[in-house]
């Protein structure tokens, strides 16, 4: 038995290294680098402070405002005091404004979005190429991927998100969108 088991051992070894040698760069692995151990030891030394969420990004301007982060798909409702009162993930539209400063055009209780969707607390502040840009929340809760192929503005978000961005973004309020 041990016999068997030390030549099933050198064989899946041999095949391995066969497979190793024979492995084209790009999937290779590549040595990491040696470190000396009171290198890792001041690495470990220091954690890594927790991400708080209600960060607000540097580079979104000041004041009262909704800041919209594209490429994180994340929403914070900013206070006058500069500190977000609450921050979310979103669903982006297929039609995105590109970064800037806009201000809450207008806003609706409920409609049926472009996509057939039932929406409620719709808060529109952008217009990209005849299509309206805005903030709603689907009635049965979905946050599903739009078709991307679709020419939609909703940025779409839980419904308790919705109603608080109801309460917070009046008309005119003002909107960062960030890379």
């Amino acid at each position: 038995m041990a016999g068997l088991t030390a030549a099933a051992v050198a064989a899946v070894a041999f095949l391995a290294y066969q497979a190793s040698a024979n492995a084209p760069d790009s999937v290779a692995s590549t040595p990491s680098p040696k470190t000396s151990a009171s290198a890792s030891a001041q690495a470990s030394a220091k954690p890594k402070a927790p991400v708080d969420p209600l960060a607000v990004p540097a580079a979104s301007g000041t004041g009262e405002r909704v800041v919209y982060a594209l490429k994180d798909r994340r929403v914070w409702l900013v206070g006058e005091d500069n500190k977000a009162t609450r921050a979310f993930t979103v669903m982006p539209s297929p039609v995105s404004p590109p970064p800037g400063v806009y201000h809450v055009t207008s806003r609706s209780g409920t409609v049926q979005g472009s996509d057939g969707v039932p929406i409620e607390h719709v808060v529109r502040f952008a217009s990209v190429d005849e299509v309206t840009v805005g903030f709603s929340a689907a009635q049965d809760g979905s946050m599903a991927s739009p078709d991307p192929t679709s020419k939609t503005g909703g940025v779409r978000m839980k419904r308790a998100d919705g109603n608080a961005m109801w309460t917070f973004a009046t008309v005119g309020a003002k909107v960062v969108v960030i890379p």
